[in-house]
């Protein structure tokens, strides 16, 4: 039994009666009634099997029983008309507080932040080559860049898209949005959609104020999401797609400029075109990168715009000892790239690469056969000449992976590459080559910290407890009994939004809508084989290490660990017939 399993015995004692609830919360097990004399019945040896069993028909009384010396089950009936609504309602309460009770007891287990977390088993026994990009994956960055994209898109807005100069009074707000959101082009709207597509609801913000419940269901008949019109394969907006995914860390600025746009306009009832918007944003800020104007401010400041902490030089030296084959691929010049990693390797830090190669043009350079390798000097000057060998020490630029791989011979899962964008980095890698991939999603340490908190396990066990007890008392009951299981549902509904509060305000978790996984998370354990907060975590790996995904059952599997059961999934008859005065199933 985990240390999330709760163990209910409430006693009501009537006719010396024994009721005993056994209730294990993680996936509301049910709970079941046995009288005293028939524990060391059928039903007694089914339940030390770890056979939960709860009443699903529409008997809303207690099991009375006879004396503790009663021989059988006949002396046992069902008793609906003597049971007062009272007496119900206080029967219900009784279980909500004492499940509570239980679930006050802490858990001592922990995650560590440094853990690199599996979605598909992989050992590094097997890995030869690795690869990476270098944004957000080699190179860390403090918020003070983001601050700095936000500030000169929105000045870009105003002095080269006409904007009004009052946009000037937003700044960037660094805790208000998180990445993996969607955002309507036409309706001007971010949000935040689940693996299912399905919106969550509070989640949904026209500006920089949410929009209600009410008016959501109205614009997009009901929560769902239909697939032709979700973002594209790489979540872009293209070809009749009206969503747009934001999955870099990149798109941080980009996403707060959008809403502080849209809530100038608002604010000051000014008539827009939301199309139009989503454009010159999008096109004034890929200028603060296309036009080197983001590259130009880090390399005059490296140690306000760049993290070093996350001991890249120490990973990478690690595999260099080792014997490992490493290169970059990246989308930046390398005059940015050489820079950064002077800064946080060292000058010797091109001895440590097979290969690099530099704006290539990610996603495009996984898929385009038509660009070739070209070779660039230190300085920047292009060569002509024709690419029939990749070099160690030489850099190249552009190219296709297909090229690389028959220059390479670098194929299939013993190459494993890194990087922190789903997409453009990962998800044709696992597609379309058979390569390893490994995810590098800095936001997993706050989020860690944060569940690893006592506010947040208590909120969470006493929140799967309570979906419990819902899920099992929420039909069959009398008018006074069931306005408590709204109550609960009320109650429950609170702890959800207090769960999303937590992680962000406005949006939530990264990973969860609620119960269900985000689109992003969906996207992550599928385009990913492993995933960790930054590089620094291999370095409590040994190099012969498997990784192993969690066994999670499937809804409809029976699993080893009883707390992982959904209600209602599998069905027993407890007695023959003949045991009993009612023709009665049980189910778990």
């Amino acid at each position: 039994m985990t240390p999330l399993s709760l163990y209910l015995c409430s006693l009501l004692k009537k006719n010396k009666l024994l009721i005993c609830y056994n209730y294990l919360h993680t996936h509301g097990t049910p709970l079941h009634l046995v009288d005293r004399a028939a524990r060391k019945t059928r039903l007694a040896r089914l339940l030390d099997m770890n056979f939960r069993a709860v009443f699903r028909g529409r008997v809303t009384g207690k099991v009375l029983a006879q004396q503790s010396g009663a021989k059988n089950y006949r002396e046992a009936t069902m008793c609906t008309s003597s049971a007062s609504g009272q007496d119900m309602t206080n029967w219900l309460w009784s279980i909500y507080h004492e499940t509570k009770k239980q679930t006050e007891v802490i858990s001592k287990n922990s995650v560590n932040p440094n853990t690199i977390f599996a979605n598909n088993e992989m050992s590094l026994h097997d890995i030869e080559i690795y690869g990476f990009d270098y944004d957000y994956t080699l190179a860390f960055y403090s918020r003070h860049l983001h601050t700095l994209i936000f500030n000169i898109a929105r000045d870009i807005l105003i002095q080269e898209h006409r904007y009004p100069e009052g946009l000037r009074e937003y700044e960037y707000i660094p805790n208000f949005v998180v990445r993996g959101l969607h955002y309507d082009v036409q309706k001007a709207l971010l949000m935040k959609i689940d693996a299912f597509h399905y919106i969550q609801l509070g989640t949904v913000y026209r500006g920089l104020h949410p929009v209600p419940d009410k008016e959501v269901i109205a614009m997009y008949d009901g929560c769902h999401v239909p697939l032709e019109n979700m973002s594209d394969f790489y979540g872009k907006s293209s070809h009749g797609h009206t969503m747009k995914q934001f999955m870099d860390i990149f798109s941080l600025p980009e996403m707060n400029l959008l809403c502080c746009v849209n809530d100038y306009f608002m604010k000051h009832n000014i008539d827009y075109e939301p199309v139009h918007l989503y454009k010159d944003v999008k096109a004034a800020i890929g200028d603060v990168h296309v036009k080197g104007i983001m590259y130009r401010a880090v390399e005059a400041d490296m140690e306000n715009y760049i993290s070093y902490g996350e001991q890249t030089h120490a990973v990478l030296k690690k595999l260099y000892e080792d014997g490992k084959k490493m290169f970059l691929i990246t989308n930046s010049p390398f005059d940015f790239v050489d820079r950064g990693m002077n800064y946080i390797v060292g000058k010797d830090w091109r001895d440590l690469f097979d290969i690099v190669i530099v704006q290539a043009d990610k996603p495009g350079f996984f898929n385009d056969r038509r660009k070739p390798f070209r070779r660039v000097t230190d300085k920047g000057v292009l060569h002509w000449d024709r690419i029939h060998k990749l070099e160690k020490g030489k850099i190249y630029k552009q190219g296709n992976l297909y090229e690389f791989l028959r220059l390479t011979g670098w194929r299939g899962s013993k190459v494993l590459y890194f990087g922190d964008h789903i997409y453009s980095d990962l998800a044709d890698l696992t597609l379309k080559h058979g390569w390893r991939t490994g995810a590098i999603i800095p936001e997993l340490r706050k989020e860690i910290k944060i569940m690893n908190t006592e506010q947040y396990v208590h909120l969470m066990t006493w929140l799967q407890g309570l979906t419990g007890l819902i899920e099992h008392m929420q039909v069959g009951w009398d008018p006074a009994s069931q306005s408590v299981v709204q109550e609960w549902i009320k109650e429950r509904e609170a702890m959800r939004s207090q769960t999303k509060d937590i992680f962000n305000s406005q949006f939530g978790s990264l990973f969860r809508t609620y119960h269900n996984p985000t689109y992003f998370s969906r996207r992550l354990s599928r385009f990913a084989d492993i995933y960790m907060a930054s590089l620094s975590c291999l370095l409590n790996y040994d190099f012969q290490h498997t990784f192993f995904p969690r066994r999670t059952p499937l809804q409809h599997e029976s699993p080893f660990w009883p707390e992982q059961t959904s209600a209602g999934a599998l069905k027993i008859w407890v007695l023959d017939m003949a045991d009993l005065d009612f023709n009665c199933s049980l189910h778990i």
